[in-house]
C-alpha cells in the first residue's frame, strides 16, 4: 500500500480500534445467541476472558473472524492473539498484520437476518473508488456521527474510509446514545450515518435541523414519506442503494426520485447484472440482488428482491438471477433454479416450464438452454440438470417447492 494513499485507514488509531471492536463484538454475539456481549465501544483494557467471559472456543472464533475480515495472513497472527486476549493487544496485532500484508482487501459478513451470514470480500482499491465518489457528493463535512457498526460495508465506507477522503478526524458513535441525544450534538458541517429504522425514530421527535446538516441512509429502502419529512425538517438526506456483494450502486437525494448509478457502473446488456469498471481499468460483472426498473441508461428504481446467493464451487451465485436469464429465452415461460440436494450433486438445477409449441422435444430444448446459458452465465452459474414440466413445483401453501431431478 502506498504510504501516500489515504485509504491506509488502519493508521488512524481510533478507526482501527472501532473496526476491530465491532468485528469481535459481532463474532461473540454470533457464538452466544441470547447472551450478547456489552455493546461497543469497549475500553482498550477489556480482557476477553475476565471481562467478557469468553471461553477458548469463543476466543478462537474471535481471532479467526478478525484475521478473515482484515486478511491478516501472517503465520503468527493466531498465536499473538490467543497469547494476550486483551483488546489493546489485538488492535496492535491487527495493525502490525495490516502493515505487513498490505491490507489489499476487506471481507464483510452480512447480518444473516435472512439466513446464514455470507462473506463478501472487496479489494481496498474498489472500496476507495466508491469512497471518492461519496466524498464528492458530501463536501464540507466536519464531523461524522454514526449509528451503524463499522464492520459492515456501509459503516466501513462511511466511518473508516470516508473520513480519510474528507480529512475528517472526528467520528462520533451514536449507537449508545440514540436519536434524541443526536439532536443535541448536531452542528453545521455534520454528517449523520444511519439506517431507515433509526431515521424513523428520529423523525418521531419532530426535529428541526440547523444549517448545513447532512445525513445518509442505506441498508434498506428509506420510505418516501420518511425521506420527505426529514427533508422538510431541513436535512439534506443522501440515500445510497447497494448491497454487501456490490457495495454502493446508486444514490439519490429527493424522495421518490430514481437512483443515479455511480459513474463506474453500467447496466450489463439487458440481463439482471451490472458491469463495474475497476480502478485498474478492467471490467467485472456483478449479479444483482434486486430487479431494477431502468428509467434510462443511468437511472433506475429497485423493483423487488432476487433470490439470495448460494455457493457453487466456492463462488457465490444467485439462483434468481440465473432464472431471470433463462426466462429471456423465447421458448421459456417460467423457470425455477435451485442448488442441488446433497444426494443430487453440488451444482445448480433448473425446472423449466416451456412456452406453448416448444415442449415437444425436451432433449432439444435442454440442449438449446444449455447453449444459451453457456453464452450468458459463468461456469458456476450454469445449471447442470434440467427438468421440464407444465407448472413450477409448489407446496400446498403455494410457496415454491423443491423437485427431484428428471421427475417430470
Amino acid at each position: 500500500m502506498n504510504d501516500a494513499l489515504p485509504a491506509a485507514w488502519w493508521r488512524h488509531d481510533p478507526t482501527l480500534l472501532r473496526v476491530v471492536t465491532d468485528i469481535l463484538a459481532f463474532e461473540l454475539a454470533q457464538a452466544r445467541p441470547g447472551r450478547p456481549p456489552p455493546a461497543p465501544p469497549w475500553p482498550r483494557t477489556c480482557h476477553f476472558i475476565h471481562d467478557l467471559g469468553a471461553d477458548s472456543l469463543e476466543l478462537l472464533g474471535m481471532g479467526t473472524a478478525l484475521a478473515e475480515a482484515l486478511h491478516l495472513r501472517g503465520g503468527d497472527v493466531d498465536a499473538r492473539l490467543l497469547a494476550d486476549p486483551v483488546l489493546e493487544a489485538w488492535v496492535a496485532a491487527a495493525r502490525a498484520g495490516l502493515e505487513a500484508d498490505g491490507a489489499q482487501a476487506v471481507t464483510f459478513r452480512t447480518s444473516g437476518s435472512t439466513g446464514t451470514p455470507k462473506r463478501c470480500s472487496h479489494a481496498l482499491a474498489t472500496l476507495w473508488q466508491e469512497t471518492e465518489v461519496l466524498a464528492s457528493l458530501l463536501p464540507g463535512r466536519v464531523r461524522i456521527l454514526s449509528a451503524v457498526p463499522s464492520h459492515h460495508i456501509y459503516g466501513f465506507l462511511f466511518t473508516a474510509l470516508l473520513p480519510r477522503a474528507l480529512g475528517v478526524d472526528a467520528v462520533i458513535d451514536l449507537r449508545a446514545a440514540g436519536p434524541a441525544a443526536c439532536l443535541g450534538l448536531l452542528r453545521p458541517g455534520d454528517l449523520v450515518v444511519a439506517h431507515p429504522g433509526w431515521w424513523e425514530a428520529l423523525a418521531r421527535l419532530q426535529p428541526a435541523f440547523g444549517p448545513d446538516i447532512a445525513g445518509v441512509s442505506s441498508t434498506a429502502p428509506c420510505p418516501d414519506a420518511l425521506a420527505g419529512d426529514l427533508a422538510g425538517a431541513g436535512l439534506r438526506l443522501l440515500q445510497v442503494y447497494g448491497s454487501s456483494e456490490t457495495g454502493g450502486v446508486g444514490w439519490r437525494e429527493a424522495a421518490a426520485a430514481p437512483f443515479t448509478l455511480f459513474p463506474y457502473w453500467q447496466g450489463a446488456d439487458g440481463v439482471p447484472a451490472l458491469a463495474r469498471r475497476l480502478p485498474d481499468g478492467a471490467v467485472a460483472r456483478y449479479p444483482l440482488q434486486d430487479k431494477l426498473e431502468w428509467i434510462d441508461a443511468r437511472r433506475f428504481r429497485p423493483a423487488g428482491r432476487i433470490d439470495d446467493a448460494v455457493q457453487v464451487g466456492g463462488t457465490n451465485v444467485f439462483p434468481g438471477y440465473v432464472a431471470e436469464v433463462l426466462c429471456m429465452h423465447p421458448a421459456v415461460a417460467q423457470a425455477s433454479v435451485r442448488l442441488m440436494r446433497p444426494d443430487e450433486g453440488s451444482r445448480l438445477k433448473a425446472f423449466i416450464v416451456p412456452r406453448a409449441g416448444h415442449d415437444s422435444d425436451r432433449a432439444a430444448l435442454g440442449a438449446a438452454l444449455a447453449a444459451w446459458a453457456g453464452e450468458r452465465l459463468s461456469t458456476p452459474e450454469r445449471p447442470a440438470a434440467w427438468t421440464f414440466g407444465k407448472r413450477l413445483p409448489r407446496q400446498a401453501s403455494g410457496k415454491p417447492a423443491d423437485w427431484i431431478i428428471d421427475a417430470e
